[in-house]
């Protein structure tokens, strides 16, 4: 396989797509974020990185809180509006239709609409050149109920969530496995290991008559 190589740049992808919600009841702001993760497991520990000319930047560092809402489908046109919008001038909460939820651990609202909401406390930030880092603790979850199975676990086919990849939206949902398939007996046993496994598998084979 032939390569091209291009200089750096954050191509990375995909990335989840979020809207955060920053500020208090009272006065509050919604802004779209790519630039999103998981940094630790123990404790549960996400960052999120904005620009420092952006308006919810002086609010995160004001009240050193924030809420990642998770973007649906079916909310991904008004998450891409906050994102084109500046809470200088509109109220995004009042221009969506949003409601704010009132959060368990932290002062920024949560957007309702979003099934899944993430209450985070700064504890960190990180000048890193157009943006800043800013580290928080998960301190709280909030997801609706009939996301839930039988387990308590979130059912996370049920969302319809969005990826973002260089610009562009994509919808996520197609079920391909799960964490460690690769290596149980009954997959080793069928497809082989390595390279045996990568050209018998079915997702291989599917590339190929395509």
């Amino acid at each position: 396989m032939s390569k091209i190589q291009l200089k750096g740049a954050n191509l990375l992808a995909p990335l989840p797509v979020v809207m955060v919600s920053v500020g208090d009841m009272e006065k509050s702001n919604i802004i779209t974020v790519a630039w999103t993760g998981i940094v630790c497991s123990v404790p549960p520990r996400v960052y999120i990185s904005v620009r420092q000319d952006r308006y919810s930047h002086s609010l995160l560092k004001e009240k050193g809180e924030f809420v990642i809402n998770f973007t649906t489908d079916k909310l991904l046109a008004a998450c891409d509006w906050c994102g084109v919008r500046s809470g200088r001038d509109v109220d995004k909460f009042d221009e969506m239709r949003f409601t704010k939820g009132k959060a368990n651990a932290v002062s920024a609202p949560l957007v309702d609409e979003s099934p899944v909401n993430l209450e985070c406390k700064v504890f960190d930030v990180l000048h890193l050149g157009s943006h800043d880092m800013f580290l928080a603790d998960v301190l709280a979850v909030d997801v609706d109920e009939e996301l839930l199975d039988e387990r308590g676990a979130i059912d996370y086919s049920k969302m319809n969530l969005v990826s973002y990849q260089h610009g562009e939206y994509h919808a996520t949902g197609k079920h391909l496995g799960r964490f460690g398939f690769a290596a149980q007996k009954k997959y080793i046993a069928r497809f082989g290991k390595g390279k045996d496994a990568m050209s018998d598998s079915p997702l291989t084979k599917r590339k190929r008559k395509n």
